[in-house]
């Protein structure tokens, strides 16, 4: 594959931050609410994400929350920690199997009794997880009178790769307008933890899962694919040879692109008159 490396333009991260960060504020004040409740993974997206909260609002009104599964590394639980510590934010640590445990039961229930089968548990299990873990968040944010804020990019935006109604139900999303390469940028710029920003990316769904490999392709060229596909709205084959890679797999991502468009919109409605 030739190399091509200013397909997305690596802009001013300090403008950046700061665009954030006023987008912030001005969310907060639009909503009349008094701060943010954030889901601390202990990954680069939400790590990014808090610090940039950080940047914008006092330290009282920022309240992270550490959601662990048995599935989660203690390595991103503990630089769950060390953010929020770093950061000197007030943070919770709620453990979420037992709450996931009666849906499971209750859908193995179901199945017995219609004498089917799973079409697809793991991916449903997956999703539960993040369902469950955005309950928790809009709990605390009702409680306190705060926003929910969400820490997609824009990449996975893009193909899908988040719950709807799950990590995907937020209020703000400050990094949405971002691609994960970018997101790293903008990391080191913001000076958060260079374990953090180098580690593999993973949504700690089951063990040993990691988000590339769940994709089926690294990051860096998913976003020069996405860049050329729906920025500069290029034609597959164009993209293709331009990045020296197949057309199938042109093909795939542009599948992703195109049956994720639903999970970004509101739910549609007839019109009846």
């Amino acid at each position: 594959m030739q190399e091509e490396t200013n397909i997305i333009l690596q802009r001013d991260q300090e403008k950046i931050a700061n665009k954030i960060s006023k987008f912030i504020v001005d969310k907060l004040k639009e909503s009349q609410t008094s701060g943010v409740v954030i889901g601390l993974s202990g990954g680069l997206d939400s790590s990014t994400t808090a610090y940039l909260c950080a940047r914008s609002l006092k330290n009282d009104q920022i309240l992270g929350i550490i959601m662990p599964t048995v599935t989660t590394p203690d390595e991103d639980i503990e630089d769950a920690i060390t953010v929020a510590e770093a950061l000197g934010i007030e943070y919770e640590i709620i453990h979420v199997d037992d709450l996931i445990a009666p849906f499971k039961d209750l859908c193995i229930h179901a199945a017995q009794k219609k004498q089917g089968t799973s079409h697809n548990r793991e991916l449903a299990n997956a999703n539960l997880k993040a369902r469950i873990r955005m309950m928790i968040l809009y709990y605390h944010a009702n409680d306190l009178n705060r926003l929910v804020v969400g820490t997609g990019n824009r990449t996975e935006l893009l193909v899908g790769y988040f719950t709807k109604y799950g990590d995907g139900g937020v209020d703000i999303l400050p990094i949405g307008d971002l691609y994960k390469t970018e997101v790293r940028l903008l990391a080191s710029h913001i000076e958060v933890p260079v374990g953090i920003i180098e580690k593999p990316p993973t949504a700690g769904l089951w063990a040993g899962q990691t988000d590339e490999e769940e994709l089926g392709i690294k990051y860096e060229l998913l976003d020069k694919i996405l860049c050329l596909m729906v920025d500069k709205k290029m034609e597959d084959t164009d993209i293709a040879q331009k990045l020296g890679i197949s057309i199938e797999e042109i093909l795939r991502i542009r599948a992703k692109v195109n049956s994720s468009i639903h999970k970004l919109k509101p739910a549609p409605s007839p019109e009846t008159i």
